[in-house]
């Protein structure tokens, strides 16, 4: 696992860039380490169950929203870093609404 990812995500719009911003992550970058954070989850036995597999899903506080960029469907996203091989770029799609069951404990 990289320690410090810099990279940059972007928005386009057709073949025009309308958003781009650097972004950091990895575990440099946080506010806890991996390890504090394991040691915290796993401390409850209901997250010790053998078989199960836990993933960490490192973030960013790059945000398009916070500088009010509208999306519209059909825009590419692209996330580029050096530790990637290659971009990853997915295009905004619209689905049609789906209802689901709220659970309630």
């Amino acid at each position: 696992m990289p320690a410090d990812v810099r990279g940059t995500s972007r928005i386009l719009r057709g073949e025009r860039l309308i958003w781009e911003k650097p972004f950091l992550t990895g575990e440099t970058n946080m506010s806890h380490s991996i390890s504090n954070l394991e040691h915290h989850h796993f401390k409850h036995a209901n997250f010790r169950r053998p078989g199960d597999v836990h993933v960490h899903f490192f973030g960013t506080a790059t945000l398009s929203f916070s500088d009010q960029v509208r999306c519209e469907p059909g825009d590419p996203f692209e996330i580029s870093a050096d530790a990637f091989l290659l971009p990853l770029r997915n295009r905004l799609a619209k689905g049609a609404p789906q209802s689901f069951e709220v659970c309630r404990l």
